[in-house]
């Protein structure tokens, strides 16, 4: 079996049977207004059943919701070359999954699914559909890409994608985010949320010794004693990136969360669209 055909499949079991019950879709009450809460009553869905609220009256409630129109999902990856890394398992890898999960998702839920991949420019584009076919071509078309020596153009991905989507749409974007971007309008025009993937090596990396290293974005090779005082300075840098990070996130009103290579991207997922992460 592929390695296409594996994260297909394995998305597919996560969506179809493992998030049935509970949590049919990751997505489920984004395409609703929420209206009141009340006591539960026979044959009332499961799935509305607002756990906190029920957990203090000691009785069940659910959430009661006016529904809205179907919901048009835009997934954009940034696949430039430090997503070619990864100590067990390439990021690249990782967003494919994460690609998987997502598109069959929004099908699941019955949403429009568009899909944009980007680097340095935009390489691929998809139209809005609700076809289940679409799912391993967008998974394809991030195994695929060769993101070596590709460098991030944030400032191109925002202004591209605010002039092309004109609906109002729930805006999921994937990548590594060693830099920091700018979703302000953005923000404002759509709900957009960051979905941060990274390998633990990458953030907090073991002393090396005199080492050789290739820089995946600019195909430099760095040579250097990447000892533990180098590698703790090293590690200071990208924590105080990422807090700059976070902090531009709340200030732009931006939903986010973190996903490592070794993580199990479902739960992740499942995290961050029950309001958890």
């Amino acid at each position: 079996m592929s390695k296409l055909q594996r994260i297909l499949v394995k998305a597919r079991r996560q969506v179809f049977s493992e998030m049935v019950g509970n949590n049919p879709s990751i997505f489920q009450g984004e395409g609703y207004d929420f209206i009141e809460l009340r006591e539960y009553m026979p044959g009332d869905d499961i799935r509305h059943i607002d756990w906190n609220i029920t957990a203090k009256m000691q009785k069940p409630f659910i959430k009661i919701f006016r529904e809205e129109r179907e919901l048009n999902i835009v997934v954009a990856t940034m696949l430039n070359g430090s997503v070619h890394f990864g100590s067990k398992k390439f990021k690249q890898d990782t967003i494919a999954e994460l690609m998987a999960l997502l598109s069959y998702s929004v099908l699941h839920n019955g949403d429009l699914l568009s899909t944009y991949l980007f680097a340095d420019r935009l390489y691929e584009q998809s139209k809005p559909t609700k076809k289940m076919y679409a799912v391993a071509k967008n998974v394809e078309s991030v195994l695929s890409f060769d993101a070596l020596n590709k460098q991030a153009d944030y400032k191109m991905m925002a202004e591209t994608l605010y002039k092309q989507i004109k609906r109002r749409s729930v805006l999921i974007i994937i990548g590594d985010f060693f830099e920091i971007p700018d979703f302000r309008l953005l923000g404002k025009k759509h709900e957009v949320i960051a979905i941060i993937v990274r390998d633990h090596f990458e953030e907090h990396p073991p002393s090396l010794g005199f080492s050789s290293l290739m820089d995946p974005e600019s195909g430099q090779v760095l040579e250097g004693d990447f000892n533990s005082r180098s590698v703790k300075s090293y590690s200071a840098k990208v924590h105080a990136h990422d807090a700059a990070l976070v902090e531009r996130f709340h200030k732009d009103g931006i939903r986010f969360i973190k996903v490592y290579t070794d993580d199990i991207a479902s739960v992740q997922l499942r995290r961050l669209f029950e309001g958890r992460q």
